[in-house]
């Protein structure tokens, strides 16, 4: 079996073999097993791996007798390093009411800022543990899905004409059957991500969801009132569309947004963008940015430029002026591609409305 077949992530997948008789060889991630300790002592647990599964004593006990590999849950910690599935919106601003700081995005952030530089690869081993559980459950949730990746600069503002472009193209691809991916951030990531939950409801939908996001334009001064105005959105149109959100710790002053069904965050940054970029299989879009969507774009233009991940991805750049007058991406990017297998997989736009035909046109 492959290895998602001999993943446990919950308590019912756990219950369901069991069943059938044996958790050989399985490995159980992060589920609480202090109500399962009958099924533990009566099952063949030899060759299972243990990830973070609250156990009663005699049952590890017997797990640990039987061969299994146990590795018990780590105290205190804001964040769970064996997690088996993706974050939620609603799981990371648990406590907003009470305000962000309270929540576990940012205690998870406190967290970083009070460990990253204390030289315990205890502390680094756990960011490594759970940066890896994320990559896992963003392979799983991904599996067959046609991604588009959407990048953009945070600071855009939910008032602005460009924030409301990129909603459009979130929820226009979302409605073409893509799934959109986004750094998980502010600004244009996050108006993608709106565009995409907004996908089955109304076109006038949006209108009246940035009337509501207008009262909280950006997540300065106030992470908190931005939130809670995303929430209210959410709370307008419940179940919203699918889209994915990968943001990063590393970049604590900029929260993750609401709007992403969705989201692996990260501590490590370079390991998120490269997985952002890396299952962006369908495409990816480059809104205008700044110094990290420059990045991004030739992050993505190096395995395209070598063919290391093979049949290079569609890339198509949004803004003529932007990239090829006021940071002119645009032309380096037509040079390395001269020649190549890439070449014909680029395109430049003026427009969002431009993305999704430029987008069929190169595929």
């Amino acid at each position: 079996m492959v290895n998602a077949d001999i993943e446990i992530e919950t308590l019912a997948e756990f219950d369901q073999v069991v069943a059938r008789g044996s958790l050989s060889g399985y490995r159980i991630q992060s589920v609480n097993l202090l109500e399962r300790t009958f099924a533990l002592l009566s099952a063949d647990t030899s060759a299972a791996v243990f990830l973070g599964c609250a156990m009663e004593p005699d049952a590890s006990v017997k797990v640990r007798a039987d061969g299994a590999l146990v590795f018990p849950p780590v105290p205190d910690l804001p964040f769970n390093p064996y997690r088996g599935l993706l974050y939620t919106p609603e799981e990371l601003f648990t406590g907003l009411p009470a305000g962000y700081e309270t929540t576990p995005d940012a205690q998870a952030y406190a967290w970083l800022q009070e460990t990253k530089g204390d030289g315990d690869v205890f502390s680094s081993m756990l960011r490594s543990l759970h940066d890896d559980a994320i990559s896992d459950a963003l392979d799983e949730h991904l599996e067959g899905a046609r991604v588009v990746g959407v990048m953009g600069g945070h600071a855009m503002s939910r008032g602005d004409l460009d924030y409301r472009g990129a909603a459009e193209l979130g929820r226009a691809l979302t409605r073409s059957g893509l799934t959109v991916a986004t750094g998980g951030g502010p600004g244009a990531m996050e108006a993608a991500n709106l565009g995409a939950y907004l996908a089955p409801a109304p076109d006038e939908a949006l209108a009246e969801a940035l009337e509501l996001l207008a009262k909280a334009p950006s997540f300065a001064p106030s992470v908190s009132d931005w939130a809670r105005a995303a929430f209210a959105v959410r709370d307008r149109w419940p179940g919203g569309g699918d889209s994915v959100g990968i943001p990063t710790w590393f970049y604590g002053h900029e929260p993750p947004n609401a709007f992403a069904a969705h989201i692996g965050k990260y501590f490590a940054n370079a390991t998120r963008e490269d997985g952002l970029l890396a299952r962006s299989t369908a495409g990816v879009v480059f809104l205008p940015g700044a110094a990290g969507t420059v990045q991004e774009i030739f992050d993505s233009a190096t395995p395209n430029y070598y063919s290391s991940r093979g049949e290079p991805a569609p890339m198509v750049l949004v803004d003529r002026a932007h990239w090829t007058e006021h940071l002119p991406a645009w032309p380096l990017l037509q040079a390395l591609a001269r020649g190549r297998a890439m070449e014909s997989r680029i395109a430049l736009v003026d427009s969002v409305d431009e993305v999704p035909d430029a987008l069929a046109a190169i595929a």
